[in-house]
């Protein structure tokens, strides 16, 4: 009797339990279903990489100078002509985060670099930027001016960073194949505070066959107090260049560099003098080669890409990580471009390199 009784006992406790946690269970709300994840929207590419633009004309050497600065003050565009057509242009407008060459014209006519390739659309052809902090003064990325916008929701909304153009240096004019330019611009947060002064000269040189050479100096100045420099290891080169994509090696193009690197794989985070960047498109190879002139400190890496981005870095010391100039302090970085036929071996840009550095070009 002990026995049943026990039994019946413990299985009304059980069915007790069973019930409450039943009861329990039913007043917890459902667990939620993963949502299905949402499929990402294709990357809608500008007109200019769809569709690459193509320059009119070909280069004729005449018998006055061979290279034109024509400045459209209006549409803050000053061109400049080698041997009678556009090479590139400078473009400056306060409608952009900073100034910028764009378009470069290869030998043959087609745009080397694009002006905006999401989805980094703050790649912007070929330019010179930085993440600084002024003394006092908040962070701020010249490099990403594009996502300053004052109203983020409004594309024509001013900027709160901005590299602003100043005014232009007086124009030289070297000898008949050899003209030089230069820009005054101002780094400034919140549209007013200035930051860094910068001052930049760009000596050009007719090739001939559409070929043609800029030699490149970069200065800025802590004209406002000290300036830290804060940016990472990866987001920035001084200068910064964007390959249209139909010159990146995702295309079938190339990269080399001076110790015979080659792609990324091969050129990326290493030391060298110099990185060119060609490709065969309609049956006619065409680069464009960057030097780092050997008043550079050396030594100093490479940043590239596959996809079409490339540029010098400072020297290891002052490269990905936090260093400060003084007050009243200048910095300086000089660069060659050559834009030439032929790949890396055929467009001699061994040659030219040797050339460059030695004063004889």
């Amino acid at each position: 009797m002990k026995t049943r009784a026990a039994a019946a006992i413990a299985c009304v406790t059980l069915t007790a339990v069973l019930c409450a946690w039943s009861a329990g269970a039913a007043d917890k709300p459902a667990a939620k279903t993963k949502a299905a994840k949402k499929t990402a929207a294709p990357v809608v590419q500008p007109e200019e990489v769809v569709h690459p633009p193509v320059r009119g004309g070909s280069p004729k050497a005449g018998a006055g100078p061979r290279i034109v600065l024509k400045n459209d003050e209006a549409a803050s565009r000053a061109s400049i002509c080698v041997d009678g057509v556009e090479a590139f242009a400078y473009r400056y407008g306060k409608d952009l985060g900073f100034p910028r060459l764009y378009p470069i014209w290869s030998p043959s006519g087609k745009v080397m670099t694009v002006q905006e390739a999401p989805p980094y659309p703050h790649h912007q052809s070929f330019w010179f930027a930085d993440t600084v902090q002024l003394e006092g003064q908040r962070k701020a990325s010249f490099y990403g001016a594009i996502y300053s916008r004052v109203d983020k929701k409004d594309p024509k909304s001013p900027f709160k960073d901005q590299i602003v153009h100043a005014e232009f240096l007086p124009v030289k004019q070297l000898a008949p194949d050899q003209l030089e330019t230069g820009m005054k611009l101002v780094w400034q947060i919140d549209q007013k505070v200035p930051v860094l002064d910068q001052e930049q000269l760009i000596r050009i040189v007719a090739l001939g066959d559409g070929q043609y050479f800029l030699d490149i100096r970069y200065r800025v100045t802590a004209s406002y107090g000290d300036v830290h420099f804060v940016s990472d290891a990866v987001h920035y080169a001084w200068p910064y260049v964007r390959m249209h994509p139909q010159f990146s090696v995702d295309k079938g193009g190339q990269i080399t560099n001076s110790e015979g690197g080659i792609n990324r794989a091969g050129t990326c985070n290493k030391e060298a003098h110099w990185v060119d960047y060609s490709n065969t498109i309609g049956g006619e190879a065409e680069g464009l080669a960057i030097f780092s002139h050997s008043q550079n400190e050396y030594p100093h890496q490479w940043l590239t890409r596959d996809y079409g981005t490339f540029g010098p870095r400072r020297s290891d010391a002052q490269s990905g990580k936090p260093f400060t100039l003084a007050k009243g302090k200048t910095m300086e970085r000089r660069v060659g471009v050559l834009i030439h036929k032929g790949d890396v071996k055929s467009g001699r840009v061994i040659q030219h390199y040797a050339a460059y550095v030695a004063g004889k070009l």
